[in-house]
């Protein structure tokens, strides 16, 4: 049974999918990264990241010594794959059917990975949620402010669950304290992966 709750503005889908989406989906992450392999990203300060990641869709979000930003091109080169069809329906079923996400963003937690707080600030519209999907190993999600700093309440993510960041939650800064390894037995070698959607161009 799915449970909604609802933080500080985040939507948080508890249990949102089953089983057998959960494994659908994997086995299409697979088939993206086949085209667009993971990488180790390394922020505008030179702090390589904790995380490794890809993307799907018309643009790939990215980082590097030049910054952040969306670029239509894998950094080693080659168009990034479309978005999976059972990742759109998501977006389909929580968000709009009249437009669709232009990004989606995937990052694979390893043993002792982490994502520290932050926004999602590079997309040109913010009237659009950002729509985050949780598969594997548990991750602690942390939820704060617009502004940096204040309280902030936690909660933990299972495989399944899915998050609408929008309205007064779309610009919260936001992070994953770590996971909870071996956890889950979806991803053979453990792990977690979040998958992003995002609409980033005002005219799209």
């Amino acid at each position: 049974m799915v449970q909604t709750l609802y933080i500080r503005g985040f939507q948080i889908h508890k249990g949102f999918l089953d089983a057998g989406m959960q494994a659908d989906i994997v086995a299409a992450l697979r088939e993206v990264a086949e085209v667009a392999p993971f990488f180790s990203p390394v922020t505008a300060r030179g702090h390589k990241m904790s995380v490794r990641m890809t993307s799907a869709g018309r643009l790939g979000w990215v980082t590097d010594k030049k910054g952040y930003r969306y670029e239509p091109r894998h950094p080693k080169g080659g168009v990034w794959p479309a978005i999976p069809d059972p990742i759109v329906d998501i977006w389909r079923a929580l968000v709009a059917t009249e437009r669709l996400p232009d990004s989606c963003l995937i990052n694979y937690y390893g043993e002792g990975a982490r994502m520290g707080m932050h926004q999602d600030k590079d997309e040109g519209d913010f009237s659009w949620p950002v729509v985050s999907l949780s598969l594997g190993d548990a991750g602690l999600f942390r939820m704060g402010n617009v502004a940096r700093g204040g309280k902030t309440e936690s909660l933990w993510l299972e495989s399944g669950d899915v998050v609408v960041m929008g309205g007064e939650a779309r610009l919260c800064h936001h992070g994953v304290d770590r996971i909870r390894f071996g956890s889950s037995s979806l991803l053979p070698k453990g792990g977690r992966i979040n998958v992003t959607l995002r609409a980033v161009d005002l005219d799209a």
